[in-house]
């Protein structure tokens, strides 16, 4: 009979292997993210803070009006109404009024505010896709600025 012939152990070569693949997988990922760069902060970013200040004091002015602004849906007549805080009377308010569709910004609009006697505007709301809108309502009285911001959900009237 012949004797079995003897048969290679791979473990004292494997283990050390795995460990070696293993140090230069986690090498090469650290040398590739160290290189990848990363900025957290803009390099403007004090100017967009101050900028973002003045649109959170734009913001307080409109709240802390006297009256109080809001933008609603009326599905019924596919209207979309506009009131502005404070006293209009005598006071012509210029400013615009942005309609932003969150899931797509080519339907965005921009109008004019054009608020009638009684600080109110209405938007036809007929052409306007179904589905979420952000009134963003900004204007000035007196050199001061204001701003209002509301989401309305846009639906199509029921036949």
């Amino acid at each position: 009979m012949h004797p079995a012939p003897a048969t290679r152990n791979p473990w004292p070569i494997a283990i050390p292997a795995c460990f070696v693949v293993f140090v230069a997988i986690t090498a090469g990922l650290v040398a590739f993210s160290a290189s990848q760069r990363v900025e957290l902060v803009s390099p403007d970013y004090y100017e967009q803070e101050l900028k973002y200040q003045a649109q959170i004091e734009r913001m307080d002015r409109a709240r802390q009006a006297s009256g109080e602004g809001a933008v609603a849906y009326d599905p019924q007549r596919q209207q979309i109404s506009i009131r502005l805080p404070g006293e209009p009377a005598g006071r012509k308010p210029a400013g615009q009024v942005r309609l932003y569709r969150p899931s797509s910004a080519r339907l965005d609009r921009t109008l004019e505010l054009e608020v009638d006697a009684t600080g109110g505007q209405v938007l036809d709301a007929r052409a306007l896709e179904p589905g979420l809108w952000r009134v963003r309502v900004s204007w000035a009285v007196e050199g001061k600025e204001f701003f209002l911001e509301q989401c309305v959900v846009v639906r199509r009237k029921a036949s």
